[in-house]
């Protein structure tokens, strides 16, 4: 089994200094922890791969293609790959928990991960989550 505090994950995320943090990696997904605070602009660019959200705090709206919606703590949300979505009107400091799946072929696991339990630290953000 591998369990995961989110305030320890905050925690290294905040101090690899970067907005998002992949805490497991499996052979079908993968799963990190997104950051965006306050008034800040979401850099995504369209994914490969399927993704969902789980927003654990904060509040924003998100487009997802051409569907607005507004989420907080709570909200889960889907995105097929290759749809364009970004976060904005972010008005909380925003906490997102981000599920990917599948992997794309040159992130599949080969041999050991990350620290041996699943989690890659310090890693920079997925593919689509770079300044365009």
């Amino acid at each position: 089994m591998k369990a995961f505090r989110l305030d320890e994950l905050e925690a290294e995320r905040a101090a690899n200094d970067g907005a998002y943090l992949q805490f497991l990696r499996e052979r079908n997904m993968s799963v990190g922890l997104y950051a965006l605070d306050a008034g800040v602009q979401d850099p995504q660019q369209p994914h490969s791969q399927d993704e969902v959200y789980f927003v654990v705090s904060g509040r924003a709206s998100i487009t997802v293609g051409m569907e607005t919606t507004q989420v907080a703590r709570g909200s889960v949300v889907y995105v097929p790959a290759g749809v364009a979505h970004k976060f904005h009107h972010i008005s909380e400091d925003l906490r997102v928990l981000v599920v990917f799946s599948p992997l794309r072929a040159e992130e599949r696991p080969r041999g050991s991960l990350g620290d041996g339990q699943g989690r890659t630290r310090g890693r920079g953000p997925p593919p689509g989550h770079l300044p365009p």
